[in-house]
């Protein structure tokens, strides 16, 4: 069987000492370029030597002299030390009227519904040429942000991956609507008359008990679920349509509910709010328009909601 030459071990370390040394065609000079010792720069041209096969520099009276060998190598050598040099250097600034990026936000219809609005107004006046594409969630636990293939994930948060970042953008609360001439739109909503009435969930894995079915058991009530349905959306149309509850999110921008004649209540039970926040995976934490477009997520919803402002973190 042949077995085939190994491949030499690469050291970059040597590329620059050996621009170096070709640029300054001295060992003394070199090391100062460096910032090193002539003694370390001495050993570093006899493994160039050696890697290469030929003595790079020999001495010439006084000076140093390049080989022909070396006189091939020099302006290659310089250019690819140049290139590494920039392509690790710091990105320009940033600037967002001639960025040209698309860039993927994963979200629920009702997050979308309330953010998507000044986001995007924001975006049209500072960067005319940013795309933002809008993906439906899909199951929780999904690898999307893992594998690149969304930027940014808003909702609520309860299934990221264990490094990604996030960010906690607001607060807000639900509220029960309904048709214009529902009966709960006359009178006190209690509890009871609450518990009474049939209701639209929504789940994108189609459960159908939630936290207002636990506030209820507290009290003794027991609702009907009527309906599930994946979208907050289509359960506010199928609400005026029928004489079905949904809830709606309150205190946000855009209110659907009321775009579409619906009658909002104050839901007469103790539900925690809903913590809405932004997800990214760290791959994405130091790229300048990563970061610029995060924070133009948060002035969204900072300033075209309404809900309560909760603190985030740097991302």
């Amino acid at each position: 069987m042949q077995v085939e030459d190994a491949v030499p071990e690469l050291d970059m370390n040597l590329l620059v000492q050996l621009d170096a040394l070709l640029q300054e065609q001295s060992v003394t000079g070199a090391a100062a370029r460096l910032h090193t010792s002539p003694a370390a720069m001495s050993r570093a041209l006899a493994r160039i030597r050696r890697t290469v096969g030929d003595p790079v520099l020999v001495r010439a009276g006084q000076r140093m002299v390049m080989t022909p060998r070396a006189v091939a190598l020099r302006d290659d050598t310089h250019a690819l030390v140049e290139a590494g040099r920039a392509l690790l250097a710091p990105g320009p600034d940033l600037d967002p009227a001639g960025l040209v990026r698309s860039f993927t936000v994963q979200a629920s219809d009702a997050v979308l519904a309330e953010l998507s609005t000044p986001l995007l107004t924001e975006l049209s006046r500072i960067a005319p040429g940013v795309t933002v594409r809008f993906l439906p969630e899909v199951v929780e636990e999904g690898p999307a942000l893992r594998e690149g293939l969304v930027d940014v994930e808003i909702g609520v948060l309860d299934h990221v991956d264990p490094e990604t970042r996030t960010a906690e953008l607001l607060r807000t609360r639900f509220v029960g609507a309904v048709r214009a001439d529902h009966p709960l739109t006359r009178g006190e909503v209690t509890p009871q008359r609450f518990a009474e009435a049939r209701h639209i969930g929504v789940s994108r894995k189609g459960r159908v008990h939630g936290p207002v079915d636990v506030r209820l058991a507290e009290l003794g009530l027991r609702r009907h679920v009527a309906a599930v349905l994946p979208s907050h959306t289509a359960a506010l149309l199928l609400a005026a349509e029928t004489d079905l509850v949904c809830l709606a999110a309150s205190g946000l921008g855009v209110d659907p509910a009321r775009t579409l004649g619906l009658h909002t209540f104050a839901v007469p039970l103790d539900l925690p709010p809903a913590v809405i926040g932004m997800a990214w995976h760290p791959r994405t934490d130091a790229d300048p328009a990563q970061r610029w477009f995060r924070d133009r997520i948060r002035a969204a919803a900072g300033t075209g909601c309404r809900g309560s402002r909760i603190g985030s973190v740097p991302g």
